[in-house]
């Protein structure tokens, strides 16, 4: 029971309310009290004086009490442990009123005074809990009653005095759970409307955090060209080179944003905009230009205001970008079915062609030709195998790797079989400056992507000795491996096509090899990335350099190296070739 009179209690700021209102009540009575006891001396009938004192004290303080507050406890909040008013606020209204009303019922048994109980049984019942309010309205009525029996043990006429004492008292204790009633019914009423309100604020704090992480812009306009409101990522595609501040501003006041306002215009205006949007070209200047596309949606017309014009604003060019990328995606996944089927015809081929080499092994002529049919077919076999290599849906498996020691035994195998010159005269050179170093990857994709930076290094590479230099570092949380050529700067119109899947600079190469390394990178949370060096100041100009970096992420903990090579040094790796480490 105290449970549920906690939960239905309403409230501190309500029950303040509520009690300044029955504070002002009280005052109205008490002043009426006053002006019956008045007219009642004027007409006659004068009051005991007793009975005048207790309605003088009454009158003046319900007064004080309402126009004082401070005084009696009108701002004090109810304790929180339990609902209601506090003590002293309980003492200053309902007490005092049941002491006043019943010093004046017993000064004047047969006055009207019993009424009076009707106004602390109802305040009892909106400000306090159902049982301590039917207490308040049981105390009066068991104090009528007594003096009712009281009068009939006197032998004075106490039998009709009696049965409006029981009615008085039935009165009371309605009145007293019908407010009670009332109160609580006001207390679910506004617990539901803060919860709807909680509701509405989370919500809208919601879509406000869903709007400003959105990539897409959002701008909400009027017909005038007023922005009211815009996401970052709007402020960002309509800001070229500088940031756009905070808050609502105009599309009037910037050329660049000329087109939005003649669009917003004339879609008020009645035009037909698509469904799917429209391109906009905005010209900050300078030959600065941002092609966006724009989305229109309108709310309903409110009561007294103006439209309001949502747009959606989108860069062209990452729309392009995710067409592309899901273009790729697609091709990669035909393409791994292409390669699959080709594999099987290429190996026929291949055993066919190494049938027919032996056969006409005496026949000088056609050596050629069965020459180029294997030159062919391997080079068939190595795009497949790339095409092969980054199809979807091949779940990575990471290894605790020593990555030195790979990468001493990577290189000299790559060493041998591009036949390099031996000792000084090579052009690889290692650099390992930390052994024991661990990441986390796979060790023949490991192999599969230095490689890869190998062969094109050295392809661009100026010939001489240390023109391709392999690195291995600490960087950060990172293990840095560098692979560095001295060759040509990259032009940037190739730059930004490094490592797209089919670009090459080659007439014969297949514009695989630095896609196949980003994709193995990424699959295992690795990253690459291309630098260019130039050469020191006073040095000499063959010492700039391209620099493809590849950040190997370390493993989770280092217990457990589940795949690594014992550090052996250049002699052992290298039998046929030396390689100079620092």
């Amino acid at each position: 029971m105290a449970n549920n009179e906690a939960r239905g209690a309403i409230s501190a700021s309500t029950i303040q309310r509520l009690y300044r209102a029955f504070m002002g009540a009280r005052a109205a009575l008490g002043l009426a009290l006053l002006a019956t006891q008045s007219l009642a001396g004027l007409m006659g009938a004068r009051p005991t004086g007793w009975v005048a004192l207790l309605a003088l004290v009454y009158g003046v303080q319900t007064v004080l009490a309402w126009l004082l507050p401070r005084w009696f406890g009108g701002g004090e909040a109810p304790p929180k442990d339990r609902a209601g008013l506090s003590a002293r606020q309980f003492l200053v209204s309902i007490g005092a009123d049941f002491v006043l009303f019943t010093g004046l019922q017993l000064q004047d048994p047969g006055g009207p005074y019993g009424a009076l109980f009707f106004m602390p049984a109802l305040m009892a019942g909106a400000l306090l809990p159902r049982l301590r309010a039917l207490g308040c309205a049981a105390l009066p009525s068991l104090m009528l009653l007594t003096l009712s029996g009281w009068a009939v043990i006197s032998e004075r006429d106490g039998a009709l005095r009696i049965s409006q004492a029981g009615l008085l008292g039935c009165g009371l204790f309605v009145v007293t759970l019908l407010s009670n009633e009332i109160a609580s019914r006001l207390a679910r009423e506004e617990r539901a409307a803060r919860g709807s309100l909680e509701y509405a604020r989370q919500q809208a704090d919601l879509n406000r955090l869903v709007i400003e992480e959105m990539e897409e812009g959002v701008l909400v306009a009027d017909r005038r060209g007023l922005v009211r409101t815009a996401n970052p990522a709007a402020r960002a595609l309509l800001a070229e080179g500088a940031a756009l501040r905070s808050g609502a501003f105009r599309l009037d006041t910037t050329p660049a944003w000329k087109p939005l306002l003649r669009a917003i215009e004339k879609a008020f205006g009645g035009e037909q905009w698509p469904e799917s949007g429209r391109d906009l070209l905005l010209e900050f200047g300078r030959g600065k230009q941002r092609s966006l596309r724009v989305r229109m949606r309108f709310t309903q017309r409110p009561v007294d205001g103006d439209d309001l014009c949502v747009l959606f604003l989108e860069d062209n060019r990452m729309l392009e970008a995710r067409n592309r990328q899901e273009k790729l995606a697609a091709m990669g996944r035909v393409s791994a079915g292409i390669a699959h089927e080709i594999r099987n015809p290429l190996t026929a081929i291949a055993q066919a062609n190494a049938l027919m080499a032996e056969d006409l092994a005496d026949d000088p002529r056609l050596e050629p030709l069965t020459r180029m049919v294997t030159s062919n077919v391997e080079r068939l076999k190595r795009l497949v195998d790339d095409v092969m290599e980054v199809a979807p849906g091949i779940a990575p498996v990471s290894l605790t790797l020593a990555v030195a020691p790979l990468v001493r035994e990577y290189c000299a195998d790559w060493a041998l079989t591009q036949r390099l010159p031996e000792g000084d005269a090579s052009p690889l050179r290692i650099e390992i400056w930390r052994d024991g170093l661990l990441v986390s990857f796979e060790p023949e994709h490991l192999r599969r992507v230095l490689i890869n930076l190998l062969d094109n290094g050295l392809r661009h590479a100026r010939p001489g000795p240390g023109a391709l230099r392999v690195q291995v570092a600490e960087s950060d949380e990172w293990v840095r491996l560098s692979v560095f050529s001295r060759a040509e700067a990259i032009p940037p119109e190739v730059e930004r096509h490094l490592f797209e899947p089919f670009f090459s600079t080659r007439s014969r190469g297949s514009g695989l090899g630095l896609y196949i390394c980003r994709e193995l990178c990424e699959r295992y949370g690795a990253r690459i990335s291309y630098h260019r060096h130039a050469a020191p100041s006073g040095g000499p100009a063959d010492a700039e350099a391209n620099e493809f970096r590849v950040l190997l992420p370390r493993p989770v903990t280092p217990a457990g190296v589940l795949a690594s090579i014992p550090s052996a040094g250049p002699d052992t790796l290298f039998p046929d070739t030396e390689l100079h480490e620092r």
